[in-house]
């Protein structure tokens, strides 16, 4: 099947409704893996989330909405805020090729960032796949290790 990756309008309430229950499915299964009971996004409202202001690029397969990947770009910094897939469609590359589709619309970043729980195996891999590197691990909520990864832009060459 095909997937398309394009941006996301959360101004359209439809379109906010059908990211929230994607979060809400993906996150579950990261809770899961945490040993959490709950973790924010999944109580996040529709109004929260778009209060949130993240710039967000989703994928699609015939039509519906699969997976999504959200940020904020503060200077040369790009900082995921969110990368999420409907578990139907797990392992089938589409977390990926978000990221790979946020590369391209923000190429000109310097840095970017993420962070996950350090008991999520299988998004830590796709990070680090995808050239980023652990650079802080902390507890938050008291009880719950997160790990911040980093990824520096390969120097560019100066202009003649």
């Amino acid at each position: 099947m095909s997937v398309e990756i394009r941006a996301l309008d959360l101004g359209d309430s439809a379109m906010l409704d059908a990211v929230v229950v994607l979060q809400r499915a993906s996150y579950r299964v990261e809770a899961e893996l945490l040993g959490a009971r709950t973790l924010p996004a999944l109580t996040e409202t529709p109004r929260r989330l778009r209060a949130a202001g993240e710039q967000f690029l989703g994928a699609f397969e015939d039509g519906r909405l699969v997976g999504a990947v959200a940020w904020k770009r503060s200077g040369p910094v790009v900082d995921i805020h969110r990368l999420v897939v409907h578990p139907d469609h797990f392992r089938r590359g589409i977390a990926g090729r978000l990221l790979d589709a946020l590369d391209a619309a923000e190429a000109d970043a310097e840095l970017s960032l993420v962070a996950t729980g350090a008991a999520n195996a299988p998004a830590r891999r796709l990070y680090e796949r995808h050239g980023f590197s652990p650079v802080e691990e902390r507890l938050v909520d008291g009880a719950i290790p997160i790990i911040t990864y980093e990824r520096r832009a390969a120097p560019r060459a100066p202009e003649a």
